[in-house]
Parts: structure tokens; sequence; C-alpha cells
């Protein structure tokens, strides 16, 4: 059931504790969200720091980000399958399969993105 009078500065606050709630379920429920956050960690001050323009810097930020968000809703995913049912189905195995894709092409995007960036400063 929706709450009432969930509107303006009020359904601001409840969504934002709602999205606390969810990134803080990811990071004691899934490993690769830890392991990719921590990365994302390690990663962003490089990116703050590199000498490398501010269309540079943004792409690089926004492809670390962009695996994360990818992470969150393959997990979501996973849930929503496994809470379906416990029984093996192809489709299910097929929606679990192509959010993983999913969290693969994400990484492949900032490794590329990353490394397009940082080579000519190392050569």
């Amino acid at each position: 059931m929706k709450p009432e009078n969930n509107h303006g500065l009020k359904r601001v606050f409840r969504a934002t504790g709602f999205s606390m709630q969810g990134l803080k379920s990811a990071w004691k429920n899934e490993a690769a969200f830890r392991q990719e956050t921590v990365l994302a960690c390690l990663m962003l001050p490089v990116a703050l720091l590199l000498n490398i323009s501010s269309t540079e810097r943004i792409l690089l930020i926004m492809t670390i980000l962009i695996v994360l968000i990818v992470e969150l809703l393959n997990s979501a995913i996973e849930a929503v399958v496994d809470r379906v049912g416990d029984e093996i189905h192809p489709l299910s195995g097929q929606a679990k399969d192509i959010a993983s894709a999913a969290v693969f092409l994400s990484l492949v995007l900032c490794a590329v993105t990353w490394g397009i960036v940082i080579w000519p400063l190392l050569f």
C-alpha cells in the first residue's frame, strides 16, 4: 500500500531513505558490489588527481559509477529471480546471465575508457 501524503519533500526524504537501505543491503549481501565499491574508492582519487582535462575526468568518474549502478541492477534482478522460486528454469538463468553480461560490459567500458585516458600519460 502506498503511504498517504507521500509528496513533495517528504517523498524525497522517504525515497532517499529507501535508497540508503538499498546501498546498505547491497554492501551487506553482495560481495561483487563490495569489491567494486572498494575499487571505486581507490580509483576516484586517482581520477581527481590526474593531470587530464575536465572532460576526461568526468568520463573516468562516470565509468566508475556506471559499474556500480549496473552491479546494483544486476543484484536486484538476481534477488527478484531468486524470490520467484527455487526451481531451475531457463528464463531465470537467462535473466541472471543477461544481467551479469551487463556488468561485464560496464567493466569493459570502464577499463577501455581508463586505458584510453591514461595511456598517453604513461608513454
